[in-house]
């Protein structure tokens, strides 16, 4: 199977994070391609699941799309200031998308990374 058959088996891809994933695969054999995107796959998130998040946020639990792409601290803080009294929460919800690129792109290369300590 091509590498573009396989990249649009993971759903909602837009062309940023196509090309993204593209450039971080160049040089990787079928089955190393496999394998990334089936790491990839499993931590990617999505610019809509991140607005969700971030409108929960202004209803209940701030910070809550923090805590889903990791940052732990951030979370922490949205969830102690009420999301900047809400301001954050709302430049999160605008920046949804955004938040979600940066999230797979640091999950593309710690999977590359992983990827080339196991030796594959």
């Amino acid at each position: 199977m091509e590498q573009k058959d396989l990249l649009m088996m993971i759903p909602g891809l837009k062309p940023e994070e196509l090309m993204m994933l593209q450039n971080s695969m160049s040089g990787l054999n079928e089955t190393q391609t496999r394998q990334f995107l089936t790491m990839y796959s499993t931590n990617r998130k999505d610019g809509q699941t991140m607005l969700l998040l971030a409108l929960i946020g202004l209803l209940g639990v701030a910070g809550i799309q923090r805590f889903i792409i990791g940052q732990t601290g951030m979370g922490v803080v949205y969830l102690l200031t009420v999301g900047f009294c809400g301001i954050g929460t709302i430049i999160d919800a605008v920046n949804a998308n955004k938040l979600a690129m940066e999230h797979n792109q640091a999950e593309a290369m710690r999977v590359l990374n992983m990827m080339k300590m196991m030796g594959s």
